[in-house]
């Protein structure tokens, strides 16, 4: 997994879904909800790149997603990217791995 520390490594993984589909996951260290969201993330075993932007740290990188994807900012959220639009995106208690793999498999 990825850790988005910058705007131009934002930019990179939305050019990069132009190729094929990817996660990106918006995480607050200091919820617990989140928390449990980045668990079911981080377990989730997947071919797909997988990237997170730590809210508190990278705050421009997790406004700049919200802007480019046109999905309203919620903490914890994961949204499927693909050809550098969201096609899915859960938030709070849906992060889980069986909706990580449903979405998956309906964007292939």
């Amino acid at each position: 997994m990825n850790e988005l520390h910058t705007l131009q490594q934002w930019q990179d993984a939305l050019q990069e879904s132009d190729g094929h589909p990817l996660f990106v996951m918006k995480h607050s260290s200091t919820c617990p909800i989140s928390a449990a969201g980045y668990q079911e993330f981080l377990f989730y075993e997947t071919e797909l790149p997988k990237y997170v932007a730590v809210v508190q740290t990278a705050r421009d990188v997790s406004q700049k997603i919200a802007e480019d994807t046109g999905v309203r900012h919620e903490s914890p959220q994961v949204l499927l990217l693909k050809d550098g639009k969201a096609v899915w995106h859960a938030s709070h208690y849906d992060i889980q791995r069986d909706n990580l793999a449903g979405a998956e498999e309906r964007s292939s």
